[in-house]
């Protein structure tokens, strides 16, 4: 009896201090003006059931306190933004104190140079600088046909075989990159790297604890090696003096000062390139193989364009750029893949000072949540939102519109939307005119935190 009496104590001791710590979490955040919501527990926030919940953790603070709330979600106080006219305003005026504000880890573990965590001058000069390398002219004249023999020879030998989809797209993206990026380099790089990549993913989405065995101590740690890493290859191509035609090289012998960048720049730069295009292309491509495989007719037609293409070449041929910008029925694809499984679920800002948004004062330093996921499943932009319809993006100019934010919006716009495109366009190109294919297994799916297959996501492929 003593024990239970003990047992019980205890349990309504724990309760009593869980429920003083909430409470006093909440009334450190009741400023004035503040909008409603809740924030959770000291330090840690509703960050929990933000990452395990998702979308419907969103959905259910909507419900109970409208489109603009306030939590505590990645480490810092958050207004969530919910309303696609004021995520219109927000992404728009980043010149009114509106700053990018993405999560500590992040910004730790891609560097304070990337292009997601700077802004004003800076900004523009790292923007500049990638677009020097990953325009649609350097596409065409430079990255097109390193893309075209990558693609041809990462997927040559799939007949006969059960892949799984999601590792071979996860490799595809992160050796194309790779490809691009160092040119002859890449080889000597990719085993070394990609260890140290994988942890540096997880790192980027983590609460920044440094402490052994989590994962932002171990993304900090995968970010020095790789420093490490491009300072070699840095430091040997200076000393070989030789020219190289690829992202790096053009990186280097930049003059222009505008855009010239020093070593910490440029390494930021590629770890920028490489972690923005990974999931982007891998989840992109493995979904529009997952979506294809379950519309015979969608993947009818996109065969019949690209066949058309294949006919008019040699068998060894390689895509050019004018072929790539026939495939209207591929960016629809496309377009429509990274709607339905989005990838991207929104963006965050910060504020730079106090200011007044949507009737309420947020405080300097706050970040918003600039929630972008729902307006792609908005019945009156895309009817029947939840039909893979890639005929959509043919009948109208759905890319257009004012609420068209698969790729940011404003002067964020993702500068190498293009290159990710050719890239999945090219893949498509090999992988549909050379094989058939079957999933086996049916695997689950989940699109949140991420779109990942956990068990992954396997085909039994066959020639076509």
């Amino acid at each position: 009896m003593a024990v239970f009496v003990v047992f019980v104590g205890v349990v309504l001791g724990l309760c009593i201090i869980c429920t003083a710590l909430l409470r006093w979490n909440e009334v450190r955040y009741r400023k004035k003006g503040l909008p409603p919501g809740t924030m959770g527990w000291p330090l840690f926030g509703e960050t929990t059931d933000f990452l395990k919940e998702g979308p419907n953790f969103l959905k259910n603070q909507r419900a109970t306190y409208g489109s603009f709330f306030k939590s505590h979600i990645l480490g810092c106080p958050t207004v969530v933004s919910m309303d696609p006219e004021l995520n219109r305003y927000i992404l728009l005026n980043e010149g009114k104190g509106l700053v990018p504000g993405y999560p500590q880890s992040m910004l730790d573990i891609l560097g304070k140079c990337n292009i997601a965590a700077v802004h004003g001058s800076a900004h523009k000069k790292i923007r500049g600088a990638l677009l020097n390398i990953i325009s649609p002219t350097m596409i065409r004249d430079h990255l097109l046909l390193t893309i075209d023999g990558f693609m041809s020879s990462h997927i040559s030998n799939w007949a006969g075989k059960i892949v799984d989809i999601q590792e071979k797209t996860k490799e595809m993206a992160l050796l194309s990159s790779l490809k691009q990026i160092a040119g002859v380099d890449a080889d000597l790089v990719s085993e070394a790297f990609k260890p140290e990549f994988q942890k540096l993913v997880l790192g980027t989405i983590s609460l920044p604890i440094n402490l052994p065995g989590t994962n932002y101590h171990s993304g900090s740690q995968a970010r020095k090696n790789i420093i490490k890493l491009w300072l070699d290859v840095l430091q040997r191509r200076r000393a070989s003096r030789g020219t190289y035609q690829d992202m790096l090289g053009f990186l280097m012998k930049t003059e222009d000062p505008k855009y010239k960048l020093n070593d910490e720049e440029i390494i930021d730069q590629i770890i920028a390139i490489l972690y923005s295009g990974f999931e982007t292309v891998s989840t992109t491509s493995m979904m529009a193989v997952k979506y294809l495989h379950d519309h015979p007719r969608a993947l009818q037609e996109l065969r019949e364009e690209h066949l058309a293409i294949r006919n008019e070449k040699g068998s060894k041929d390689p895509i050019t750029w004018s072929d790539y910008k026939s495939m209207r029925f591929t960016r629809a694809v496309i377009y429509e893949t990274a709607r339905l499984a989005t990838v991207v679920n929104g963006v965050l800002r910060k504020t730079t000072q106090e200011m007044e948004l949507n009737g309420y004062v947020i405080p300097k330093g706050w970040r918003i949540y600039v929630y972008t996921r729902e307006i792609n499943y908005d019945p009156i932009l895309y009817p029947e939102p939840f039909t893979f319809n890639p005929w959509r993006w043919m009948d109208k100019n759905l890319d257009s519109h004012s609420y068209f934010m698969l790729f940011g919006g404003g002067g964020r716009l993702c500068p190498g939307k293009e290159l990710g495109i050719v890239e999945i366009s090219t893949f498509l190109h090999y992988f549909i005119t050379r094989y058939r294919w079957e999933e086996v297994g049916g695997d689950e799916l989940i699109k949140f935190p991420r779109v990942a297959a956990p068990n992954g996501l396997h085909i039994k492929v066959s020639k076509f």
